[in-house]
């Protein structure tokens, strides 16, 4: 693949950016601390801004490497504050794949936007990177996750019983993808 780094996208109504240290109060009170949003992702909900400062230093340290891909989800309505967060969880460059995940606070669910935004990212992956494979996976107790996969053109590629882990314990996996081939 040619990575490149993460570099702003927009769509319709968001902007794809890099997180700057001044997310962190956004960061924490959209979608980091929530339960309901984190129910059923890998890292508990933040406690204190702090804990969302921290975590943005560490994704800010890592923007000057060409293979490292995080971006904050900004709804164009509301200025430059942060609603979510997408990313390229795993690489796999010997098969040309990225493995995506997203997160999006609860007053933004249900309007398209994680959609929107996942399609973005599929489309830069795919036509900048020269990724051949961009696959994700969602807790079956989370299926509007995988309605977001299915709305992309992400095809159903099966359920893996127990294994994976997330804020729920072990977990079933249901599987998504899309090859470059089937844009």
């Amino acid at each position: 693949m040619r990575h490149c780094g993460t570099q702003r996208l927009e769509t319709e109504r968001l902007v794809l950016r890099r997180f700057v240290i001044e997310d962190a109060e956004a960061m924490f009170e959209n979608w980091a601390s929530d339960p309901e949003v984190t129910k059923y992702l890998t890292w508990p909900a933040h406690t204190s801004t702090d804990t969302s400062r921290a975590v943005l230093e560490d994704w800010i340290s890592f923007y000057p490497r060409e293979n490292y891909y995080q971006w904050a989800i900004v709804l164009k309505e509301n200025g430059s504050e942060p609603i979510g967060n997408i990313s390229a969880v795993y690489l796999n460059d010997d098969i040309s794949m990225v493995h995506i995940g997203y997160c999006l606070g609860r007053t933004w669910w249900h309007r398209g936007i994680m959609s929107e935004a996942l399609k973005a990212v599929m489309a830069f992956f795919f036509d900048q990177v020269g990724a051949n494979r961009i696959e994700s996976r969602h807790d079956p107790r989370n299926p509007h996750s995988g309605m977001v996969m299915k709305k992309c053109g992400m095809k159903y590629e099966g359920t893996m019983r127990s294994s994976d882990r997330n804020n729920q314990g072990i977990c079933d996996a249901c599987w998504y993808a899309r090859l470059k081939s089937e844009r």
